[in-house]
């Protein structure tokens, strides 16, 4: 698979395209070709250590956001085995947008949900982007519930620009939707562990996030609002997305520090598409880490646990509230 480069990733490309050029030649063997090589692959690493490892916020939401990056359903084929998909929500109808199913991990039997977004514009068009309608959310529920019949630990994936906002949507209570996955999420009797993979936005998000653990790979975002609507709302102009992002605290780092999150996941140099199989090692490894924490508390820990994890959030300043 070709690399698609982002624009901040101008010096990367081009040395990554000498080599390859430089390689391709009969001559590559030649030891002055050799030699060249060798120098300009330790420039490209430099190069690269000093860009990923110094990005801005906006850099790091623009690599959330790359069309190259491991989706929903990719992980649960590196990672899961025995997946089988279920439709529906029993209500109105199947969104392409959420997907999960029963499958196995590590042998063990676990529920996987996640939204899904897709890479042609035809996939863009059946997954909505990524942006499931309320029946997606009703569906997430319902296997959450069927899992915690079945006593199956929960294992979502986060990766959606929100919730959708269309009329119909809010006419078929996505509001609704959205705030019952809250209330029972908080309540389920089983293991739950989040993963935010890519984008991590608004309410569409946090309906697949109330959970004992939750995890962000390392170049994730996860906020209120996207960049772009914060420019838009406060300085009515989409070109300060940049500015906006950095003022939103929204990337996988700023979530680790203001304790929202409770680990992150390395990435491979340059990003998850850089290399499929090590970034969802890396998240298999996570998620054993996490799995195993909770597999021996009973319910009422669990539950006490969650609980507490919530109330421990945020930070009350009496001197705001002017001397009341």
């Amino acid at each position: 698979m070709e690399i698609q480069y982002l624009d901040f990733e101008k010096p990367v490309e081009e040395l990554e395209r000498k080599i390859t050029e430089l390689k391709s030649f009969a001559l590559s063997q030649d030891p002055g070709v050799k030699k060249e090589i060798d120098k300009l692959e330790r420039r490209l690493q430099r190069v690269k250590n000093d860009l990923y490892n110094n990005l801005s916020a906006w850099q790091k939401t623009l690599l959330s956001r790359h069309l190259q990056r491991p989706y929903t359903l990719d992980y649960i084929a590196l990672i899961f085995t025995d997946f089988t998909e279920f439709h529906g929500d029993r209500c109105f109808r199947e969104d392409p947008a959420m997907v999960g199913g029963p499958a196995r991990f590590k042998g063990e039997p676990v529920m996987v949900i996640g939204h899904q977004k897709g890479r042609t514009t035809q996939e863009k068009l059946f997954r909505n982007f990524g942006m499931p309608h309320p029946e997606g959310y009703r569906k997430a529920l319902r296997l959450m519930k069927l899992a915690e019949r079945f006593s199956r630990p929960i294992i979502t994936f986060i990766d959606t620009p929100g919730a959708y906002p269309g009329v119909e949507a809010e006419e078929r209570g996505q509001a609704e939707a959205i705030a019952r996955n809250l209330k029972e999420m908080a309540l389920l009797k089983v293991p739950l562990v989040s993963v935010v993979i890519g984008e991590g936005g608004s309410g569409g998000a946090l309906a697949l996030g109330v959970a004992d653990r939750v995890l962000m790979m390392e170049h994730t975002i996860y906020s209120v609002i996207s960049p772009e609507g914060c420019a838009a709302i406060l300085w009515r102009d989409a070109g300060k997305s940049a500015v906006a992002a950095e003022a939103l605290r929204l990337t996988a780092q700023d979530a680790f520090g203001l304790k929202m999150v409770d680990a992150l996941i390395k990435e491979p140099l340059g990003g998850a598409h850089r290399d499929y199989e090590a970034a969802a090692a890396n998240l298999a490894l996570s998620l054993k880490e996490s799995m195993d924490t909770f597999s021996q508390l009973s319910t009422q820990e669990l539950l006490s646990k969650r609980w507490d994890k919530f109330r421990r959030m945020g930070v009350f300043n009496a001197d705001q509230l002017g001397g009341r």
